[in-house]
């Protein structure tokens, strides 16, 4: 299994959401389908998690309070999976987020992931998203602008806080205007967020620094625009 750019010229399309049966959308805890197994993997962060079938990537977890918490929520979304050492394939996946994490420099997007169970639309923010580099940030309103048509900020801010992909799909990257964070749906909320970006020495515009001298964990958490939101 080749892990390279993008499943959506491989994999059947699916316009029409999937919600669980509480009517939610099912975002970055939600089910998935047809995975083949997955495995969990040490970085500075903590253990994250990967999961994969035939196709591609199906899943990434970013740290939880243990592994054994972690293991649970990737069988939370992926009925009847089992843990089992990656192929060469997942593992170079593995090798390039650890180094992300670690020096702010990787480049993921030569890594594959099957995006069959999104939408239309997430599919776009997804693949627009993942043409923001490291170091650099985009607001919500400015990805907006880049997928045209009916994309709005409020929009885009909604397809991150269901994105199933954190780091190879970088949401951390995009932000809210006016200096904000925004959203970050994954477990450690702004504060994750926060490292990601100062790892990566993120600038808004190719300006200054976005965090050139970072508060303490939590400061500036509750920052937000009022229309803009995601993870």
């Amino acid at each position: 299994m080749a892990l390279t750019r993008s499943a959506n010229s491989l994999t059947r399309r699916r316009d029409g959401r999937r919600t669980h049966s509480d009517g939610m959308d099912p975002g970055y805890h939600g089910p998935m389908a047809d995975a083949q197994a997955f495995a969990i993997f040490p970085t500075c962060l903590g253990d994250c998690a990967v999961a994969w079938n035939d196709i591609g990537l199906i899943g990434i977890w970013l740290p939880d309070e243990s592994a054994a918490r972690l293991r649970v929520r990737v069988a939370r979304r992926c009925a009847g999976i089992v843990e089992a050492a990656p192929p060469p394939a997942v593992s170079q996946a593995i090798a390039a987020m650890t180094r992300l994490v670690a020096d702010g420099r990787a480049d993921l997007r030569d890594i594959r992931i099957d995006d069959s169970m999104l939408d239309a639309f997430d599919r776009r923010v997804c693949a627009a998203a993942r043409e923001i580099l490291p170091g650099r940030v985009l607001t919500y309103g400015q990805l907006a602008q880049r997928l045209g048509g009916a994309a709005t900020a409020r929009r885009v801010g909604e397809s991150m806080a269901r994105n199933r992909f954190p780091m190879v799909v970088p949401c951390h990257r995009v932000v809210a205007s006016g200096g904000g964070l925004g959203g970050f749906s994954a477990p450690g909320g702004h504060v994750t967020k926060r490292r990601l970006l100062v790892v990566e020495r993120a600038r808004l515009d190719g300006t200054a620094d976005l965090f050139d001298d970072p508060p303490p964990d939590g400061v500036g958490a509750s920052r937000r625009s009022g229309s803009e939101s995601g993870p």
